[in-house]
């Protein structure tokens, strides 16, 4: 499984950071949702799905948080903790967020607006999701 962590421009400032995550340029894909989760009780995880079609950039603006992910075949568990490092996920990738700190703030741009149809929420239809992909791309 490929992971990919995007460092987002960090220009710095004796007033604060600032950084900039521009649709097409350093995130690759154009942004057309953004939301943000926080106040994520001790012990509670986020995410527990895949997309179809929807790529995502997440970011933990504040604190930090662990990121797994699953492409059916192998699992790999990434903290984010920088707010001007992004990780990319493809689709057809299983997330889970965890383990977020106190006052963690994560940041998810989006390539797709919301569609319920896009989200597959039981991991054995992930499964037979992606093992389908696979025969397809296999078969031409």
């Amino acid at each position: 499984m490929k992971i990919t962590l995007i460092d987002l421009p960090k220009i710095a400032d004796p007033r604060g950071n600032l950084t900039v995550a521009e649709g097409l340029e350093k995130v690759p894909f154009e942004i057309k949702r953004a939301y943000w989760v926080y106040d994520v009780p001790a012990g509670e995880s986020r995410g527990g799905h895949a997309h179809k079609r929807l790529k995502q950039l997440v970011v933990a603006l504040s604190g930090s948080f662990t990121v797994t992910l699953d492409d059916g075949h192998e699992r790999r568990t990434i903290l984010l903790n920088h707010p001007w490092q992004g990780l990319l996920i493809d689709v057809n990738t299983w997330r889970t967020l965890d383990d977020f700190s106190s006052g963690a703030v994560c940041l998810v741009l989006a390539s797709e607006h919301f569609e319920e149809e896009d989200y597959i929420y039981e991991y054995d239809e992930f499964l037979q999701y992606v093992n389908g992909q696979m025969v397809k791309s296999l078969n031409g």
